[in-house]
This record gives structure tokens, sequence and C-alpha cells, in this order.
């Protein structure tokens, strides 16, 4: 099938590359003529394991193009994804403006029947806005023109992304008409070979399906982080508690880990999204207003503890930070908690030395030259001369340190561990003082 992506970012470019692994003919589309030029010299402009292989071997098959020509676009693709970003506006709901202006291009320039597709994250009611522009604009041309419009959410988790594209545990779609169903069913097909994984529903339901998703899964972080504080009073470990709880089927293992609040592109988002559409709809998502504010709360957690440990004032003393990006397997800091840990410890006049084994330059384009922030080729580099250890990011290569060595380059040896990554005996056996999130 000919199949146009519209925005080359993080959604646009797995799903592209994907469908153009199963034969597709893909044509990737983005204003950013930097993106646009990275992708075309061999490179990608996000990090995602495996990734990059898919696109130099779809690339070089002839399968996957990138352009920034929009009605070469338009007219290549029988189905037009649309996988722009939907920023959060200053009141919380989701800013339609990048993809209202993907759908009013596709109504100027298409020039047959198209399936078009809201990939991105968008609140319910979306596919009517943009079933709308694209028919101002045919109507604007005299044009007669067919087009269905489908909601087909992603379920993308970074760090795995191709993984999950390629391997999904379930496709929805959200249409109205049989034949976008159908094409939709033949795009799908190649990935769901073994068993029937395309959930169709209506469009709405499957727009709010996207939110209620990623608000269930961030209402089970913050559940888990209320506890973990209430296990520190009470004198019981967190850790305990979850294996005790997720051993039960009907609550099962994910999401269930205590630590230092959620970040990344859509947990937070998505739940300030859902919110303020349930406000303007008459509805007080109360419990969603609950799990957001206890995730600002959790992220300032770290931060309290030192506090307590070393005193309001920080003046004079360096923390060594392990983990920058939100969490592993990706360089994304957005709304990452490292973000709060240090412009808190800079707020009280303390100095850090960071490592994360791939975001150490998303930290620098975020705080540029920050002076009391400084970056580390190793781990063991950041620790040598901290007053402490902290780690943000339960990256892999964290979780076995030589504790020894790490207890013997700091000033102190003390671990505040964000992510419950060690055991505090192990810890106290090797002497450091350890603190931990929920680990009374």
């Amino acid at each position: 099938m000919k199949v146009t992506v519209v925005g080359s970012g993080y959604v646009g470019l797995v799903s592209g590359a994907c469908l153009a692994d199963v034969g597709n003919d893909v044509l990737c589309l983005d204003v950013d003529p930097s993106k646009i030029r990275i992708l075309e010299e061999g490179g990608i402009p996000i990090h995602e394991p495996g990734l990059l292989e898919v696109v130099q071997r779809n690339v070089q098959a002839g399968r996957l193009r990138f352009t920034t020509d929009i009605p070469a676009a338009v007219r290549h693709g029988d189905v037009q994804f649309i996988a722009v970003g939907t920023p959060p506006d200053e009141d919380g709901s989701a800013d339609l403006q990048y993809v209202l202006a993907a759908a009013r291009n596709i109504g100027r320039h298409m020039d047959g029947y198209r399936v078009v597709v809201d990939k991105s994250t968008v609140p319910v009611g979306t596919a009517d806005k943009v079933r709308a522009a694209i028919a101002e604009e045919v109507a604007a041309r005299g044009a007669a023109l067919e087009y269905s419009v489908v909601s087909n959410p992603e379920f993308l988790k970074e760090g795995a992304a191709v993984d999950d594209f390629m391997r999904p545990d379930r496709i929805i779609v959200g249409a109205d008409d049989a034949r976008a169903i159908d094409w939709m069913r033949e795009l799908y097909a190649p990935f769901q070979r073994n068993h029937e994984r395309l959930l169709v529903m209506d469009v709405r339901s499957a727009e709010l399906t996207k939110y209620a998703a990623n608000a269930m899964l961030a209402t089970r972080i913050s559940f888990m982080n209320e506890l973990a504080n209430l296990a520190e009073t009470l004198g019981a470990d967190i850790e305990l508690v979850r294996q005790g709880i997720g051993s039960d089927p009907r609550i099962g293992w994910h999401f269930l880990y205590a630590g230092c609040g959620y970040g990344g592109s859509c947990f937070p988002k998505d739940v300030k999204a859902l919110v303020r559409t349930g406000r303007e709809h008459g509805h007080d998502l109360r419990l969603l207003g609950a799990v957001e504010s206890v995730n600002e709360r959790q992220k300032r957690r770290l931060v309290d503890k030192i506090v307590a440990r070393f005193g309001d004032n920080l003046a004079g003393r360096r923390f060594a930070l392990w983990g920058l990006a939100f969490k592993p397997n990706t360089d994304d800091m957005r709304e990452a908690p490292s973000r709060v840990v240090l412009e808190e410890l800079f707020r009280r006049g303390a100095s850090a030395v960071a490592y994360d084994p791939v975001a150490m330059d998303e930290a620098q384009r975020i705080f540029g030259d920050e002076p009391r922030l400084a970056y580390a080729a190793r781990p063991m580099d950041a620790v040598d001369g901290a007053d402490a250890l902290v780690i943000v990011t339960e990256w892999k290569e964290f979780r076995s340190p030589d504790f020894p060595r790490v207890r013997d380059l700091l000033r102190q040896p003390v671990v505040f561990d964000g992510r419950n990554m060690y055991e505090p005996a192990v810890l106290e056996r090797h002497g450091i003082e350890y603190f931990g999130i929920g680990r009374g």
C-alpha cells in the first residue's frame, strides 16, 4: 500500500519505518528541513533502540523515503497518517494546531479517495475537527472528493517502540465506514498473522481509549508512590508490599514500582488533557487530579530526603546524579524527575555531576551553560568526590555497581536511590548509608 506519514518524530518515524518493513511504500513528511536532512544522510533525529537499523534497511530497499514537499506527500499516500505533536496548552488541553494544519494540507492537495488516520494522541472529538478541516479545503477547491477519517491511537513504549509496533498486543481502529475499516485491516494484516489483534470501534471510543490507557498506568504509579510514602512512616517495605499485591492476578506486576515520579511525553500530558476534557464537559475527574498532584510532589521526594540528611542549605555540596532521561533506553527528558531534582538542588546552593548513557546531549540543550552542572564520561567519574550519589533513572548499567568503590569515592558513603534498585541490607553490608523510596 502507498502510505504517507505526516510528522517524522517519535511516533511518525517508528510507524513509517515499521510499515515499510512489511513491504509498504512509505513517504515520511516533515516541515523541519533539519530533521529530513538527518534522515536523508542516514541518521535518525531521536534515540530509539533498533530504529536506525529498520530505517536504513528500508531506505536501501527503496520502500522508505523522506520529504518536506507537502503536495507530493499528499499525492503519494492512499493512507495518510497524521503523527504530529499535540503539546499541552497552558490550561492543560492538547494543542491541535499541527493536527488541523496537516488535515488542511490534505484537503488542499488530495486528488482522490484518502483514508486519513489520526495517529497523534488527540482529545475526543478531534476526528470531527479533522473531517471538517478537510471538507472546508475540498469545498474551497470546488472539488468532489471522498475521504474517511480514522482514529488509530499508538501504544508505543519509548525504548521498545519498534517491538511494540511489530508485535502489538492490540490495534485500535475507530472508524464509521466499511471501506476505511477494510483498508486498515489490509494495512495491519502483516502484524497479526498468528491471531486477531485489531479491535474496531466507533471513533470517539478509540480516541478515549488512548487517554484511558495512559491515565490508568499513571494512576498505578501514583498509587504505589502514595503507599510508598506511607510505608516509610509505618516502617514497612514497599518492595515487599509490591510483591504481595503483584502476585494477585487481578492486579498483576506492571507499573507497580514506587519511585521518584513518572515523566516523559505521554503520561503527564495525557493526564492533564483528560482532566481538562472532563472539566470542559462538566466532569471533575478528581481521581486523575490527585494522580497528577501526587506525581508532582513525588518528583521532589528525593530532594526532601537529601535535605533531611544534609540540611536545607546545600551550598558547597556536590551530588553525583545517575540518570537524566525520564526512563531507560531513551534520551527523552520531557517532564523528567531529574530536571526537578537538579533545579531543587541548585536552588539550595548545591552543584551536581551527572551521568546518563544517552541523555547528556539533551541535558546540555535544556540546561545550557548552567555552571553548577557538569557531566561525567563514566558513572564512577560522577561519584568521585561527591557528597552523595543520587539515582534517578534505572539504567541497566547501574544495577550492579562496585559498591566498595562507590563508598570509597564518595566524600560520605550516602546513596539516595530514587528507583529502589538496591537492597538496603546489601548497601549496609558495604558500609553505605542508604535511602530508598518506601523502604522503611
